[in-house]
């Protein structure tokens, strides 16, 4: 059960890392000056990628959850 606990925390942290690229990549293409048909294109990218993160996450969650009960 260790294994999943440890394996559970590094996909958390993974998760957590690519949150905040996400916030870096948002901060750039606001910054950018570029037009708003453009800053919304990065920004819908920019979303996906949050989603995927925030699900990567997510499951390194439950995995820690699931090792603590079973352990």
């Amino acid at each position: 059960m260790e294994m999943l606990i440890w394996g559970g925390a590094a996909l958390t942290m993974i998760g957590v890392v690519a949150l905040l690229w996400c916030i870096v990549l948002a901060m750039r293409a606001r910054r950018s000056g570029l037009p708003d048909d453009q800053i919304r294109a990065r920004l819908q990218k920019v979303v996906a990628l949050n989603l995927g993160a925030l699900a990567i996450s997510a499951i390194g969650l439950m995995a820690v959850i699931v090792g603590v009960i079973l352990a």
